[in-house]
C-alpha cells in the first residue's frame, strides 16, 4: 500500500504536518486518534479516563488494524507505538516516519495534557513516556525526520527529502 504513515509523541505534528503533506502530495488524510473517538463514540480523554491505559491502548491497536487505506497520509497517534499488532499492521500499509522532536520543545508546545487524551497513567509525567516511546519510535521508523522550530513548510519539505 502506499500510504505515509506518521508516528511520534503528542505534540510533534503529527497532525498539521500530515494535511500538508497529504495535500502536496494529493493524498487523503487520516488521523487515528479522530477514528478511535468515531469507533468508541468518545473523546480520547474521556477514553483513557474510563478505560484505564492499558485497555485503551489495546482498543487503539484495534482500530489501527482495522484501518484499510490507499495514498494516505496518517497521523497517528503518539501511543501507538505501545502496541506491537498496531505497528506491525502500519508497517504493512506504508512508510513510517518518525517526526522526533527533544523533550524540552515538546515540554514547551504541550500546555493541555491532562485533558489532551495522552495515554498516561497516573503520576507519569511526559518525560517518563518520552523515554519509554523514543526507542519504539526508532525502532519501527524507515526514517527520521527531526522537527523543532523550523516552519510547517520546512518540515514538509524534510518529510519529503526523506521519502526520496
Amino acid at each position: 500500500m502506499d500510504n505515509i504513515i506518521l508516528i511520534g509523541m503528542p505534540g510533534a505534528g503529527k497532525s498539521t504536518v500530515g494535511v500538508l503533506l497529504a495535500k502536496t502530495l494529493g493524498y487523503a488524510f487520516l488521523d487515528t486518534d479522530l477514528v478511535i473517538q468515531e469507533r468508541e463514540g468518545h473523546l480520547l480523554q474521556d477514553l483513557v479516563d474510563g478505560l484505564g491505559v492499558e485497555t485503551f491502548l489495546d482498543r487503539e491497536a484495534d482500530a489501527v488494524c482495522a484501518m484499510d487505506c490507499d495514498r494516505t497520509v496518517i497521523a497517528t497517534g503518539g501511543s501507538v507505538v505501545c502496541r506491537d499488532r498496531g505497528m506491525e499492521r502500519l508497517k504493512t500499509m506504508g512508510r513510517i516516519i518518525y517526526l522526533h522532536l527533544p523533550l524540552e520543545e515538546l515540554e514547551r508546545r504541550l500546555h493541555n495534557i491532562s485533558t489532551r487524551g495522552i495515554a498516561m497513567a497516573p503520576g507519569e509525567t511526559l518525560a517518563h513516556i518520552y523515554d519509554h516511546r523514543a526507542p519504539l519510535y526508532q525502532r519501527y521508523a524507515d526514517c527520521t525526520v527531526k522537527v523543532g522550530r523550523q516552519t510547517l513548510e520546512e518540515t514538509v519539505a524534510q518529510v519529503l527529502r526523506a521519502l526520496r
